[in-house]
């Protein structure tokens, strides 16, 4: 009998003990620690620098936390979504996919989101970036010519999509309003040579009634997950051409990739590469030699490889129809000199 009460205070204190360690350290098992991300902001707050794709803002490197204002204008205007076809964008500052956005974990960031006049509909943004109801949508949701205002801390680090999420949300995000927002950890991302932003959309088209020669959002082809467009950043050819992205041989090369949907998962691939580093869905969790990485609608990627011949590099979603056929390709223009012990024509 002694013997077994023994054994049941000793259990009993090792259960106690674990327990409160747990709270000294102030955190539960599997709760994130505070310390680094409730860091107070410092100074008068900046404008962030944003950027259209496949351009990206500086990197954050090792620098404490700021409070930045981030400005967003959404608008409903015409484009081109292929060679001489005109398509009716709602877009986040005229642009598809909307700025990249980029921040350092412990930021505080106020998003100052301004519905523009000409506009025929409410908008708003939905941050997956954001801890709070809606990722910030009801608290910036806009009327024509109206301006809301919120703040929040950034928390977690990774990469994240944003949205209008204004109903209905499909129609919304089908039309172009989507972008993404990296919210580095603190001390920053390893250095690399070269980062792009490349963001997938599928888009679901008919003829507008009302303007000739213009397309519009078609809603029963949504509904059955039928694109007539797959495309990178917005526009069929977007990166062919002189759209395409470059690199030097020898070069580190990361891409931040989102998908917007607002139905399909990509396939994304680098034809003739080999990913050194993919950070799954974003997040944290990093693997390494990946051919193919599955992104899904309102979700991203981080990948990176370095580039160790000359050539042109196409980018693909893998799901080939959508590649060859409805526009999802792009290339990456790699120059330097040749490596014959890594890559040449023929045999021995």
């Amino acid at each position: 009998m002694t013997n077994k009460l023994t054994l049941f205070v000793l259990a009993a204190s090792l259960v106690f003990g674990a327990c409160k360690s747990n709270t000294e350290r102030g955190n539960s098992p599997g709760e994130r620690p505070s310390v680094i991300k409730m860091e107070e902001a410092k100074g008068q707050p900046e404008e962030a620098e944003i950027t259209a794709a496949p351009h990206v803002p500086a990197p954050i490197g090792n620098r404490g936390p700021k409070k930045l204002i981030v400005k967003l204008l959404t608008t409903e205007i015409e484009g081109e979504i292929a060679d001489g076809k005109k398509y009716t964008f709602w877009t986040f500052n005229d642009i598809v996919p909307g700025s990249f956005i980029r921040v350092r974990e412990g930021d505080e960031v106020e998003v100052r989101l301004k519905n523009d006049a000409s506009s025929v509909l409410p908008h708003n943004i939905d941050l997956h970036a954001v801890n709070g109801p809606g990722g910030g949508a009801e608290a910036t949701s806009a009327v024509p010519g109206k301006e809301e205002t919120f703040t929040f801390k950034a928390m977690n680090p990774g990469l994240y999509v944003y949205h209008c999420a204004a109903p209905p949300v499909p129609m919304h995000i089908g039309n172009g309003m989507y972008g993404l927002i990296l919210v580095e950890p603190a001390g920053g991302l390893k250095p690399v040579d070269r980062e792009y932003y490349i963001m997938q959309g599928d888009f679901y088209t008919k003829t507008s009634a009302i303007k000739e020669g213009l397309l519009e959002f078609d809603n029963d082809k949504a509904v059955a997950e039928n694109p007539d467009y797959v495309l990178f950043n917005g526009k069929k050819g977007s990166m062919l051409g002189t759209g395409m992205i470059e690199a030097k041989v020898g070069e580190t090369v990361r891409l931040f990739v989102g998908n917007g949907g607002p139905n399909l998962t990509s396939s994304f691939h680098v034809i003739g590469e080999i990913f050194d580093n993919v950070y799954l869905e974003g997040g944290s969790s990093v693997t390494h030699n990946v051919q193919t990485t599955m992104i899904p609608a309102g979700g991203s990627a981080i990948v990176e490889f370095t580039v160790d011949v000359p050539g042109e590099y196409v980018l693909v979603d893998h799901s080939l129809s959508r590649a060859f056929n409805k526009g999802a390709i792009g290339k990456l223009k790699v120059i330097g000199e040749k490596n014959p012990k890594i890559f040449k024509k023929g045999g021995f």
